[in-house]
């Protein structure tokens, strides 16, 4: 295995589980009052075309690595907009800073 090769396999799980971390304050806490949706469908986008950059160019770990993040991501989005309506039903609107 290259140095490089090995980098690559480094970075890419850096990126497939970065957001976990959020996700579980996100379920732990049943909110989502300090997260920015526009970031979250920033890196959505940002992953799906890399995928599809990846497909393009026949690199699995390209492909894999942005399937996952994007899978992510998805939870993270799905938590966010749950927790979002159901904060908006019980009439729960947090204070702007």
């Amino acid at each position: 295995m290259t140095f490089w090769f090995f980098i690559g396999i480094v970075a890419a799980c850096l990126t497939m589980f970065g957001f976990i971390p959020q996700i579980v304050r996100m379920y732990r806490t049943k909110s989502v009052a300090d997260i920015s949706v526009v970031t979250l469908l920033q890196f959505t986008l940002g992953v799906t075309l890399w995928a599809v950059y990846g497909c393009s160019i026949s690199d699995p770990i390209l492909i894999g690595a942005n399937i996952v993040s994007l899978s992510t991501l998805v939870v993270a989005l799905g938590l966010y907009f749950h927790y979002q309506q159901m904060h908006r039903a019980s009439g729960f609107f947090p204070k702007e800073v």
